[in-house]
């Protein structure tokens, strides 16, 4: 396989210049092997893109390194007593960065970004039920000095979910 360099999507991904590393096609190509099976081995992954397992191996931990990627094990929340999710827009007054690093700190968000749009934040939170969804966003999000108002998204039902973006 040849390797061609590509620019990384991922704008949190920086090397040490602080620009975005460039990620080849063989890299890639390891990736998408990974996000078929996590646990796929070194060796197959090697046969697969034409690289040793030595080589794979390196390739794989500089990308973990460089913050390209992580190898995760990925949880259905239903499964595991999180059985309520919403995404949540709020609207900031003031500097966003606070709240984001607020909401960043509480277990219960699971994704954080800062947008453009008819809200400043959108923040996926992920709850054991009503209750707990409530105490979230009415004592805890709410209450963040700078948060003007929220509005709340509940997920009725997961129709698709996945992680495969990061080689399109």
């Amino acid at each position: 396989m040849q390797s061609e360099p590509v620019a990384s999507r991922n704008a949190d991904s920086r090397n040490g210049s602080g620009s975005s590393p460039t990620i080849d096609t063989v890299s890639l190509a390891i990736i998408e092997q990974l996000q078929e099976d996590g646990r796929r081995p070194y060796a197959a992954i090697g046969k697969a893109v034409g690289l040793s397992e030595a080589a794979v191996r390196q390739r794989v931990q500089k990308l973990l390194d460089q913050g390209v990627m992580q190898i995760v094990a990925v949880t259905d929340p239903l499964t595991v007593g999180l059985r309520r999710q919403a995404m949540v827009g709020i609207k900031v007054e003031g500097d966003l960065d606070p709240v984001a690093d607020a909401l960043t700190a509480m277990a219960e968000c699971e994704y954080v970004v800062m947008t453009a749009g008819s809200f400043d934040l959108m923040v996926e939170i992920v709850c054991e039920d009503d209750d707990h969804m409530l105490e979230v966003i009415n004592k805890r999000i709410r209450a963040l000095p700078g948060v003007r108002s929220t509005e709340s998204f509940v997920y009725l039902k997961l129709k698709k979910q996945t992680y495969m973006w990061g080689t399109r």
